[in-house]
Protein backbone atom coordinates (compact mmCIF):
# COMPACT_ATOMS: atom_id res chain seq x y z
CA UNK A 1 0.00 0.00 0.00
CA UNK A 2 1.39 3.38 -1.03
CA UNK A 3 2.33 5.69 1.83
CA UNK A 4 0.17 8.79 2.10
CA UNK A 5 2.13 11.96 1.34
CA UNK A 6 2.14 14.60 4.06
CA UNK A 7 2.63 18.30 3.39
CA UNK A 8 3.54 20.71 6.22
CA UNK A 9 1.88 24.12 6.02
CA UNK A 10 3.00 27.35 7.63
CA UNK A 11 -0.55 28.30 8.54
CA UNK A 12 0.36 31.80 9.73
CA UNK A 13 2.41 32.91 6.70
CA UNK A 14 0.89 35.28 4.15
CA UNK A 15 -1.39 38.29 4.01
CA UNK A 16 -4.63 36.39 4.64
CA UNK A 17 -3.42 33.54 6.83
CA UNK A 18 -4.68 31.24 8.16
CA UNK A 19 -7.90 31.55 6.13
CA UNK A 20 -6.29 31.20 2.69
CA UNK A 21 -3.99 28.42 3.91
CA UNK A 22 -6.83 26.25 5.23
CA UNK A 23 -9.12 26.88 2.25
CA UNK A 24 -6.24 26.35 -0.15
CA UNK A 25 -5.46 23.03 1.53
CA UNK A 26 -9.09 22.01 1.14
CA UNK A 27 -9.00 22.79 -2.56
CA UNK A 28 -5.74 20.86 -2.89
CA UNK A 29 -7.26 17.92 -1.00
CA UNK A 30 -9.96 17.71 -3.65
CA UNK A 31 -7.24 17.44 -6.30
CA UNK A 32 -5.02 15.12 -4.25
CA UNK A 33 -7.27 13.01 -1.99
CA UNK A 34 -4.34 10.83 -0.92
CA UNK A 35 -2.40 13.73 0.66
CA UNK A 36 -2.42 14.59 4.38
CA UNK A 37 -1.64 17.97 5.96
CA UNK A 38 0.02 19.30 9.09
CA UNK A 39 -0.90 22.87 10.01
CA UNK A 40 1.57 24.83 12.13
CA UNK A 41 0.30 27.94 13.88
CA UNK A 42 -2.28 29.34 16.28
CA UNK A 43 -4.68 26.49 16.98
CA UNK A 44 -7.40 28.86 18.23
CA UNK A 45 -7.50 30.46 14.77
CA UNK A 46 -6.87 27.35 12.66
CA UNK A 47 -9.26 24.89 14.31
CA UNK A 48 -12.55 26.76 13.59
CA UNK A 49 -11.55 27.13 9.93
CA UNK A 50 -10.53 23.50 9.62
CA UNK A 51 -13.76 22.41 11.29
CA UNK A 52 -15.72 23.64 8.27
CA UNK A 53 -14.19 20.94 6.09
CA UNK A 54 -14.84 17.44 7.43
CA UNK A 55 -12.83 15.58 4.79
CA UNK A 56 -9.85 17.90 5.21
CA UNK A 57 -10.04 17.57 9.01
CA UNK A 58 -9.89 13.81 8.68
CA UNK A 59 -6.44 13.98 7.03
CA UNK A 60 -5.03 16.92 8.99
CA UNK A 61 -3.31 17.68 12.29
CA UNK A 62 -2.75 21.02 13.99
CA UNK A 63 0.55 21.75 15.76
CA UNK A 64 0.11 24.79 17.96
CA UNK A 65 2.59 27.61 18.27
CA UNK A 66 1.99 31.24 19.10
CA UNK A 67 5.29 32.34 17.49
CA UNK A 68 5.13 33.80 13.99
CA UNK A 69 7.57 35.47 11.62
CA UNK A 70 6.37 38.76 10.17
CA UNK A 71 7.03 40.05 6.69
CA UNK A 72 9.32 42.72 8.10
CA UNK A 73 11.58 40.37 10.08
CA UNK A 74 15.12 40.10 8.79
CA UNK A 75 16.52 36.63 8.04
CA UNK A 76 18.98 37.06 10.92
CA UNK A 77 16.07 37.66 13.32
CA UNK A 78 14.29 34.58 12.03
CA UNK A 79 17.38 32.46 12.58
CA UNK A 80 17.72 33.67 16.17
CA UNK A 81 14.14 33.35 17.30
CA UNK A 82 12.14 31.56 14.63
CA UNK A 83 12.76 27.86 15.20
CA UNK A 84 9.59 27.58 17.29
CA UNK A 85 7.59 29.69 14.84
CA UNK A 86 4.96 28.28 12.49
CA UNK A 87 7.49 28.53 9.66
CA UNK A 88 10.34 26.97 11.62
CA UNK A 89 8.27 24.04 12.89
CA UNK A 90 6.87 23.37 9.41
CA UNK A 91 10.39 23.20 7.99
CA UNK A 92 11.47 20.96 10.87
CA UNK A 93 8.69 18.54 9.93
CA UNK A 94 10.46 17.98 6.63
CA UNK A 95 13.80 17.61 8.39
CA UNK A 96 12.58 14.91 10.76
CA UNK A 97 10.70 13.07 8.03
CA UNK A 98 7.17 13.62 9.29
CA UNK A 99 6.35 15.58 6.10
CA UNK A 100 7.55 15.25 2.49
CA UNK A 101 7.37 18.96 1.77
CA UNK A 102 6.60 22.37 3.25
CA UNK A 103 4.63 25.29 1.82
CA UNK A 104 4.78 28.81 3.21
CA UNK A 105 3.48 32.16 2.04
CA UNK A 106 5.59 33.93 4.66
CA UNK A 107 8.75 36.03 4.58
CA UNK A 108 10.90 34.85 1.63
CA UNK A 109 14.26 35.77 3.15
CA UNK A 110 13.41 34.09 6.44
CA UNK A 111 12.13 30.97 4.66
CA UNK A 112 15.33 30.64 2.63
CA UNK A 113 17.59 31.27 5.62
CA UNK A 114 15.83 28.86 7.96
CA UNK A 115 15.36 26.16 5.34
CA UNK A 116 19.04 26.30 4.44
CA UNK A 117 20.03 26.14 8.12
CA UNK A 118 17.68 23.31 9.07
CA UNK A 119 17.71 21.21 5.91
CA UNK A 120 21.13 22.01 4.46
CA UNK A 121 21.83 21.64 0.75
CA UNK A 122 21.95 18.41 -1.21
CA UNK A 123 25.37 16.78 -1.73
CA UNK A 124 27.38 18.63 -4.36
CA UNK A 125 25.28 21.80 -4.32
CA UNK A 126 26.88 24.96 -3.00
CA UNK A 127 23.80 27.21 -3.01
CA UNK A 128 20.05 26.71 -3.31
CA UNK A 129 18.16 28.70 -5.93
CA UNK A 130 14.64 30.10 -6.22
CA UNK A 131 12.86 28.81 -9.32
CA UNK A 132 9.41 29.18 -10.80
CA UNK A 133 7.42 28.10 -13.83
CA UNK A 134 6.47 30.85 -16.27
CA UNK A 135 4.18 30.96 -19.32
CA UNK A 136 5.70 31.38 -22.78
CA UNK A 137 4.30 31.68 -26.29
CA UNK A 138 5.02 27.99 -26.87
CA UNK A 139 4.19 26.51 -23.48
CA UNK A 140 6.04 26.99 -20.16
CA UNK A 141 9.59 27.38 -18.95
CA UNK A 142 11.46 27.07 -15.66
CA UNK A 143 13.50 30.10 -14.61
CA UNK A 144 16.13 30.27 -11.87
CA UNK A 145 17.64 31.89 -9.82
CA UNK A 146 15.08 34.57 -8.97
CA UNK A 147 16.81 36.31 -6.09
CA UNK A 148 18.41 33.90 -3.66
CA UNK A 149 21.95 34.54 -4.93
CA UNK A 150 22.73 38.07 -6.07
CA UNK A 151 26.29 37.16 -7.04
CA UNK A 152 27.13 33.80 -8.59
CA UNK A 153 30.17 32.10 -10.02
CA UNK A 154 30.19 29.72 -12.99
CA UNK A 155 29.85 26.68 -10.77
CA UNK A 156 26.63 28.08 -9.27
CA UNK A 157 25.15 28.68 -12.72
CA UNK A 158 26.01 25.14 -13.80
CA UNK A 159 24.36 23.76 -10.67
CA UNK A 160 21.24 25.85 -11.37
CA UNK A 161 21.13 24.51 -14.93
CA UNK A 162 21.25 20.89 -13.77
CA UNK A 163 18.59 21.46 -11.10
CA UNK A 164 16.32 23.27 -13.55
CA UNK A 165 16.71 20.53 -16.14
CA UNK A 166 15.81 17.82 -13.62
CA UNK A 167 12.77 19.82 -12.49
CA UNK A 168 11.58 20.21 -16.09
CA UNK A 169 11.87 16.46 -16.62
CA UNK A 170 10.42 15.21 -13.33
CA UNK A 171 7.67 17.77 -12.71
CA UNK A 172 6.81 19.25 -16.12
CA UNK A 173 7.25 15.91 -17.85
CA UNK A 174 9.56 17.14 -20.62
CA UNK A 175 11.64 14.20 -21.97
CA UNK A 176 14.67 16.31 -22.95
CA UNK A 177 14.43 19.93 -21.74
CA UNK A 178 16.50 22.58 -23.46
CA UNK A 179 18.65 24.94 -21.37
CA UNK A 180 19.79 28.51 -21.97
CA UNK A 181 21.83 31.05 -20.02
CA UNK A 182 20.19 34.49 -19.85
CA UNK A 183 22.63 36.94 -21.41
CA UNK A 184 22.90 40.27 -23.24
CA UNK A 185 23.35 38.50 -26.58
CA UNK A 186 23.39 35.07 -28.21
CA UNK A 187 26.97 35.23 -29.50
CA UNK A 188 29.63 33.22 -27.66
CA UNK A 189 31.73 36.30 -26.90
CA UNK A 190 28.87 38.21 -25.26
CA UNK A 191 28.51 38.67 -21.50
CA UNK A 192 30.95 38.66 -18.61
CA UNK A 193 33.58 35.99 -18.01
CA UNK A 194 31.56 34.07 -15.42
CA UNK A 195 28.63 33.37 -17.74
CA UNK A 196 30.99 32.43 -20.58
CA UNK A 197 32.80 29.95 -18.29
CA UNK A 198 29.47 28.46 -17.25
CA UNK A 199 28.55 28.00 -20.90
CA UNK A 200 31.87 26.25 -21.58
CA UNK A 201 31.28 23.84 -18.69
CA UNK A 202 27.71 23.06 -19.76
CA UNK A 203 28.90 22.26 -23.28
CA UNK A 204 31.42 19.69 -22.03
CA UNK A 205 29.25 18.00 -19.39
CA UNK A 206 28.85 14.24 -19.72
CA UNK A 207 25.16 14.53 -18.83
CA UNK A 208 22.64 14.04 -21.67
CA UNK A 209 21.37 17.63 -21.48
CA UNK A 210 20.56 19.89 -24.41
CA UNK A 211 22.33 23.18 -23.83
CA UNK A 212 21.30 25.85 -26.37
CA UNK A 213 23.81 28.50 -25.30
CA UNK A 214 22.84 32.08 -24.53
CA UNK A 215 19.30 33.50 -24.75
CA UNK A 216 18.22 37.13 -24.60
CA UNK A 217 15.33 38.42 -22.53
CA UNK A 218 12.79 38.50 -25.34
CA UNK A 219 13.59 34.89 -26.27
CA UNK A 220 12.58 33.73 -22.79
CA UNK A 221 8.95 34.64 -23.35
CA UNK A 222 9.04 33.33 -26.92
CA UNK A 223 9.80 29.90 -25.47
CA UNK A 224 13.28 29.54 -26.95
CA UNK A 225 14.30 27.13 -24.16
CA UNK A 226 12.62 25.14 -21.41
CA UNK A 227 15.05 26.14 -18.63
CA UNK A 228 16.37 29.69 -18.25
CA UNK A 229 19.39 30.14 -15.96
CA UNK A 230 20.56 33.43 -14.45
CA UNK A 231 22.18 34.80 -11.32
CA UNK A 232 19.68 35.98 -8.71
CA UNK A 233 20.11 39.67 -9.51
CA UNK A 234 19.46 39.27 -13.24
CA UNK A 235 16.68 36.75 -12.80
CA UNK A 236 14.82 38.83 -10.24
CA UNK A 237 15.01 41.98 -12.37
CA UNK A 238 13.80 40.07 -15.45
CA UNK A 239 10.88 38.54 -13.55
CA UNK A 240 9.76 41.76 -11.86
CA UNK A 241 10.04 43.67 -15.15
CA UNK A 242 7.86 41.10 -16.90
CA UNK A 243 5.29 41.24 -14.09
CA UNK A 244 5.20 45.02 -14.31
CA UNK A 245 4.70 44.98 -18.08
CA UNK A 246 1.90 42.44 -17.73
CA UNK A 247 0.11 44.66 -15.20
CA UNK A 248 0.62 47.68 -17.44
CA UNK A 249 -0.95 45.97 -20.46
CA UNK A 250 -3.83 44.72 -18.33
CA UNK A 251 -4.47 48.31 -17.23
CA UNK A 252 -4.25 49.55 -20.82
CA UNK A 253 -6.65 46.85 -22.03
CA UNK A 254 -9.18 47.54 -19.29
CA UNK A 255 -9.03 51.27 -20.01
CA UNK A 256 -9.47 50.72 -23.75
CA UNK A 257 -12.56 48.54 -23.30
CA UNK A 258 -14.11 51.13 -20.99
CA UNK A 259 -13.40 54.06 -23.30
CA UNK A 260 -16.67 54.01 -25.26
CA UNK A 261 -19.96 52.20 -25.81
CA UNK A 262 -18.56 50.57 -28.95
CA UNK A 263 -15.50 49.37 -27.02
CA UNK A 264 -17.71 47.86 -24.32
CA UNK A 265 -19.75 46.02 -26.93
CA UNK A 266 -16.45 44.78 -28.40
CA UNK A 267 -15.47 43.45 -25.00
CA UNK A 268 -18.75 41.54 -24.69
CA UNK A 269 -18.17 39.96 -28.10
CA UNK A 270 -14.57 39.06 -27.28
CA UNK A 271 -15.14 38.14 -23.63
CA UNK A 272 -14.65 34.41 -24.10
CA UNK A 273 -11.37 34.85 -25.99
CA UNK A 274 -10.13 37.38 -23.43
CA UNK A 275 -11.01 34.94 -20.67
CA UNK A 276 -8.79 32.30 -22.29
CA UNK A 277 -5.89 34.73 -22.46
CA UNK A 278 -6.41 35.77 -18.85
CA UNK A 279 -6.43 32.14 -17.73
CA UNK A 280 -3.28 31.42 -19.75
CA UNK A 281 -1.26 34.12 -17.97
CA UNK A 282 -3.01 34.02 -14.58
CA UNK A 283 -0.16 34.32 -12.02
CA UNK A 284 -2.11 32.13 -9.60
CA UNK A 285 -1.61 29.18 -11.96
CA UNK A 286 2.14 29.57 -11.56
CA UNK A 287 2.14 30.32 -7.84
CA UNK A 288 4.64 28.32 -5.86
CA UNK A 289 8.32 29.17 -6.23
CA UNK A 290 10.65 26.24 -5.53
CA UNK A 291 13.73 26.50 -3.31
CA UNK A 292 15.80 24.04 -5.31
CA UNK A 293 18.95 22.43 -4.00
CA UNK A 294 17.83 21.96 -0.39
CA UNK A 295 17.73 18.56 1.28
CA UNK A 296 13.94 18.74 1.39
CA UNK A 297 11.07 20.15 -0.65
CA UNK A 298 10.34 23.78 0.20
CA UNK A 299 7.76 25.85 -1.71
CA UNK A 300 7.29 29.59 -1.36
CA UNK A 301 3.79 30.83 -2.12
CA UNK A 302 3.19 34.48 -2.94
CA UNK A 303 2.17 36.26 0.25
CA UNK A 304 -0.85 37.91 -1.34
CA UNK A 305 -2.21 34.93 -3.24
CA UNK A 306 -5.77 33.66 -2.92
CA UNK A 307 -7.14 30.18 -2.26
CA UNK A 308 -6.65 29.01 -5.85
CA UNK A 309 -3.04 30.20 -5.88
CA UNK A 310 -2.18 28.58 -2.56
CA UNK A 311 -3.71 25.29 -3.68
CA UNK A 312 -1.46 25.41 -6.73
CA UNK A 313 1.59 25.95 -4.51
CA UNK A 314 0.64 22.82 -2.58
CA UNK A 315 0.31 21.03 -5.91
CA UNK A 316 3.90 21.92 -6.79
CA UNK A 317 5.09 20.37 -3.52
CA UNK A 318 3.06 17.21 -4.17
CA UNK A 319 4.37 16.87 -7.74
CA UNK A 320 7.98 17.29 -6.62
CA UNK A 321 7.58 14.73 -3.85
CA UNK A 322 5.89 12.20 -6.12
CA UNK A 323 8.48 12.75 -8.82
CA UNK A 324 11.34 12.01 -6.44
CA UNK A 325 12.88 15.34 -7.41
CA UNK A 326 15.66 15.45 -4.83
CA UNK A 327 16.68 11.86 -5.51
CA UNK A 328 16.97 12.71 -9.20
CA UNK A 329 19.06 15.78 -8.40
CA UNK A 330 21.45 13.70 -6.33
CA UNK A 331 21.76 11.14 -9.12
CA UNK A 332 22.58 13.82 -11.68
CA UNK A 333 25.33 15.32 -9.53
CA UNK A 334 26.79 11.89 -8.88
CA UNK A 335 27.01 11.31 -12.63
CA UNK A 336 28.83 14.53 -13.49
CA UNK A 337 32.37 15.65 -12.73
CA UNK A 338 31.32 19.28 -12.38
CA UNK A 339 31.35 19.25 -8.62
CA UNK A 340 34.31 16.96 -8.23
CA UNK A 341 36.38 19.24 -10.48
CA UNK A 342 34.79 22.70 -10.25
CA UNK A 343 35.62 25.40 -12.76
CA UNK A 344 38.41 27.71 -11.65
CA UNK A 345 36.90 31.12 -10.99
CA UNK A 346 37.94 34.70 -10.75
CA UNK A 347 36.10 37.04 -8.45
CA UNK A 348 32.39 37.37 -9.26
CA UNK A 349 31.31 40.65 -10.75
CA UNK A 350 28.53 42.66 -9.23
Amino acid sequence: MTKRLTIALDAMGGDDAPDVVVKGANMARNRYPDVAFRFYGDEARIAPLLGRFAKLSAVSRIHHTSVTISGGDKPSQALRSGRESSMGLAISAVKDGSAEGVVSAGNTGALMAMAKLLLRTLPGIARPAIATVLPTVKSECVMLDLGANIQCDARNLVEFAIMGEVFARTVLGLPKPTIGLLNVGEEDMKGHEIIREAATTLRRLSLPIEFRGFVEGDAVWAGAVDVVVADGFTGNVALKTAEGIARMYTTFLRSAFQSSIVARIGYLLARRAIGKVRARVDPRRYNGAMLLGLNGIVIKSHGGTDVFGFANAIGVAVDMARGGFNDRITEEFERTGTIAAPVQQKAAVS
